[in-house]
């Protein structure tokens, strides 16, 4: 049985990470983050892995990850934490998740250059101005 203390409901998770209800139920239907349980009036319960892939979502979705990319990031991270995974798994896992850090690097450039010539654009529209 699910200790009620260790859960929280969806209004308490959505706004400690700071998404709204609709967003945390998509999602759920998505297959990204589900509930660990449901109380007997079916009001969502979830953990602090549930939360913490919550988090993972916003700050992977900014950057332009897609569901399908964010559930291959979940499934690398899950095989590396279980201590059960054979060794080739967990070295797969470890290979994925390298591979995210860079993609995150070179998404992380690119949006600096976009930052870098919007501010250029406005100091320009400020000087016609």
């Amino acid at each position: 049985m699910i200790d009620p203390d260790q859960t929280h409901q969806i209004g308490e998770v959505a706004d400690r990470v700071g998404l709204s209800l609709r967003t945390v139920r998509y999602y759920e239907e998505q297959g990204l983050v589900v509930p660990e349980a449901r109380t007997e009036g079916g009001f969502r319960l979830y953990t602090e892995r549930q939360i913490d892939r919550l988090f993972l979502v916003k700050k992977m979705k900014p950057l332009g990850f897609s569901l399908d990319e964010m559930r291959t990031m979940f499934d690398a991270r899950e095989r590396l934490e279980d201590r059960e995974s054979p060794a080739g798994a967990r070295t797969a896992a470890r290979k994925t998740i390298a591979t995210f850090a860079d993609q995150v690097d070179e998404r992380t450039a690119k949006m600096r250059r976009i930052l870098e010539q919007s501010e250029q654009f406005a100091r320009e529209l400020r000087d016609d101005a």
